[in-house]
């Protein structure tokens, strides 16, 4: 078979990504300035609705208000799935009911159910009025199931097909239904039984290079997976990454098929898990930087004094040997490097940890071996900083006794720290609490109470 070369028309092909810069924010924001529409419209045509996003996102609310009104009816609808949600509510209320209308007639039920969720009451009524009756029922029964859940998550547009269909009645089908009844994008055609119920799966792929007279039945993909509803979106995108899926249905308390999940909305909850988690471990909780001031200083506020206390805690131990920091000033010195390395120790730890129970990695059978581990890592590193440091008391402060007591100690904090960073996120879990949160006061509460008394307890023993 000779290679065939298919020549394609320059026009014809599609733009390279067009990347927002800095000149193009100040070209956009001088044409809202001078109030010129036909500029701002070709300055927006060749932004990606997230790119858009970004620029809703990064200018202040008064140019905001003042670029959506003068774009008005080129608003689309993806910019608002795009969004963070810190200014979402924000945006719809500055959009007209007709572009708002507009907007979300050109949205998959899934995005509208997840715009929706972060929107006051008032607004949610707005964007439902909205839609379009069959929309707004789709739109209504997807928010009867609970909060993070499939039935959250799932696009109620669904490609199936009856599991006695051939390649060539699928094909003729498609071809027949019209653009509207379809989703915008779909990878797989689902097999049902007479019952609605999920059998199996096909590609598209499987689907266009087969013949016509081909069962579907003989053309199933080996990994088919299928949600329950009420399912916790986060074990859902958990199997996606797992299973490597592309899609997977839906069903009800019946088993029956009442939408799909595809991987671009799995992958969406799997990002902001690991987002959440960053946040968390700073004690951040879910800020972002369109966050007021007032909200950013209430989500850090707890956690800050949560440290203060911890922090007090460690005072008290330092407390107790005022007498041996008062007679070796040496001490005070290089206490802080004892507690240092021993809180950097326990937040590798931590990391770790809290991103393989994040990922199922870290479980009931291997828990024991991974504390052994951590536990061993902290044991071998503390022993070559102590002999570091070890060198360092004694041509620093001339005095072997003290830098055997703060080698001594810094083997001992980082072996703890070991355990620590790993054993208390386990033990959050095993409680309710989440690990991310919270685990990292606790963890630097042990590492500075032990560092602490460890080296001081040893140099008061053996000094004095």
């Amino acid at each position: 078979m000779s290679d065939q070369i298919l020549e394609t028309d320059p026009e014809e092909q599609e733009p390279e990504a067009y990347v927002l810069g800095k000149r193009d924010v100040a070209a956009i924001l001088y044409a809202v300035e001078i109030d010129d529409r036909e500029k701002l419209i070709e300055l927006m045509e060749p932004l990606h609705p997230a790119d858009i996003a970004d620029l809703l996102e990064q200018i202040s609310s008064y140019d905001r208000a003042r670029l959506i009104r003068l774009y008005d009816l080129e608003f689309d609808g993806e910019i608002l799935s795009e969004l963070d949600e810190a200014i979402r509510d924000e945006v719809v209320a500055l959009l007209t009911p007709e572009v708002l209308q507009e907007a979300m007639r050109e949205l998959d039920s899934d995005d509208v159910v997840d715009i929706l969720e972060d929107l006051e009451d008032a607004q949610q009524a707005t964007i439902m009025d909205a839609l379009d009756e069959g929309d707004r029922v789709a739109v209504q029964q997807a928010m009867s199931y609970p909060e993070y859940s499939a039935g959250r998550l799932m696009q109620r547009e669904v490609v199936m097909a009856p599991e006695h269909w051939t390649v060539g009645e699928a094909i003729d089908h498609l071809r027949k239904t019209p653009e509207d009844d379809l989703p915008d994008q779909f990878y797989h055609i689902i097999v049902v039984d007479p019952r609605l119920h999920p059998v199996g799966n096909v590609t598209l792929g499987k689907l266009m290079r087969s013949k016509r007279a081909t069962r579907l039945v003989d053309l199933y993909e080996e990994t088919f997976k299928v949600f329950a509803a009420t399912q916790v979106e986060g074990d859902v995108a958990y199997a996606f990454n797992q299973y490597h899926l592309i899609s997977a249905p839906v069903v009800d308390e019946d088993g029956r098929l009442i939408g799909v999940i595809t991987i671009d909305d799995a992958m969406a909850v799997l990002d902001e898990e690991h987002e959440e988690d960053i946040l968390r471990l700073a004690g951040v909780g879910e800020g972002s930087l369109s966050d007021r001031v007032i909200e950013t200083t209430k989500q850090r506020l707890p956690w800050l004094a949560v440290n203060l206390v911890t922090a007090i805690a460690a005072s008290l131990v330092i407390a107790q040997f005022e007498m041996a920091l008062s007679q070796i000033v040496a001490l005070a010195v290089l206490m802080p490097i004892v507690a240092s390395m021993g809180g950097n120790a326990g937040t590798q730890s931590l990391t770790v940890a809290v991103r393989a129970l994040a990922t199922k990695d870290l479980t009931g059978s291997n828990v024991w071996r991974v504390i052994r581990r951590e536990s061993l890592v902290g044991l071998i590193n503390g022993s070559i900083f102590a002999v570091v440091m070890g060198i360092v008391g004694v041509i620093w402060f001339g005095s072997p006794a003290l830098g055997g007591v703060i080698a001594v100690a810094m083997v001992i904090n980082m072996v703890i720290a070991g355990l620590a960073g790993t054993g208390i996120p386990i033990l959050l879990e095993r409680v309710g609490v989440d690990p991310a949160l919270a685990s990292g006061a606790f963890v630097t509460t042990v590492t500075d109470i032990v560092g602490f008394f460890a080296f001081l307890g040893l140099a008061a023993y053996v000094l004095l």
